[in-house]
């Protein structure tokens, strides 16, 4: 489908109609987006994007992650392909994570929605603030 010239109601009303392939749940940008947005992907994918890590590094990193949501989380990001997991044969063994071909290529558009949303932290909480001032 060319995304330039079907609308995103087209889009969507196109997904919703696969119902044999699945509907809106084998939407593609659902389906592809909803690892990339997890409550810690984003943090991670950056982490990543500078060098690669081994576990324990990335547990200290992000310390509010547990151990056991970072091993979800990141092997979520490596079913995807985004994520490489490197085994050393070392005693105890270690294992190292770094981004793949296509977590680089996908990084590079976060990338910019990641700087935006530091941009507007500010803006964004004000909005909050305000709008459940007064719906309360």
């Amino acid at each position: 489908m060319d995304a330039r010239i079907a609308s995103a109601r087209q889009r969507i009303e196109i997904y919703r109609a696969g119902v044999a392939t699945g509907g809106l749940a084998n939407c593609p940008i659902r389906n592809v987006v909803q690892n990339i947005f997890g409550k810690w992907s984003s943090l991670l994918l950056m982490a990543l994007a500078e060098k690669p890590y081994r576990f324990g590094e990335l547990r200290r990193l992000v310390p509010d992650i547990s151990q056991r949501m970072l091993t979800e989380t990141l092997r979520d990001l490596q079913r995807d392909g985004y994520v490489h997991r490197e085994v050393f044969p070392t005693k105890p063994p270690s294992v190292e994570y770094s981004l793949t071909d296509l977590g680089r290529s996908m990084y590079d558009s976060l990338h910019h929605l990641l700087m935006w949303a530091e941009n507007n932290f500010e803006h964004v909480r004000d909005a909050r603030q305000k709008f459940d001032a007064e719906d309360a």
